[in-house]
């Protein structure tokens, strides 16, 4: 038998869970590493407002993790119809898809947002 520490414990159960709910780390694209994204309104006299590109890239994760919750949540639902999972599926993908402007920020492949795939 193994002598399992209790971080032994956690690390395995953290790994699972991200395995089991698609999560886990995901990196930013090298180019956009130390970046910073500015939002400029039209009117010149209001001030912009500029944001570390890991911050925004850490809450679009965050949204998209929160997306795959909803999803299994969704599909293990005991009370919905094949026809609402269906429905809130394709709105699930739908929004998927309008996060793939941002695609560019992801590092690695399989981490970037999937719409409809023809």
């Amino acid at each position: 038998m193994t002598d399992w520490t209790w971080d032994d414990v956690k690390e395995a159960l953290r790994e699972v869970l991200q395995e089991e709910m698609g999560v886990g780390h995901c990196t930013i694209a090298q180019k956009w590493s130390g970046g910073k994204l500015v939002l400029q309104p039209f009117d010149t006299s209001l001030q912009s407002k500029e944001v570390p590109l890991i911050m925004f890239f850490k809450k679009l994760v965050s949204v998209r993790e929160k997306l795959r919750v909803i999803e299994q949540k969704l599909n293990n639902h005991p009370s919905l119809t094949h026809e609402d999972r269906l429905e809130f599926q394709q709105l699930i993908t739908r929004a998927y898809g309008s996060l793939t402007t941002f695609n560019v920020l992801f590092r690695d492949e399989d981490d970037k947002f999937k719409g409809v795939s023809e």
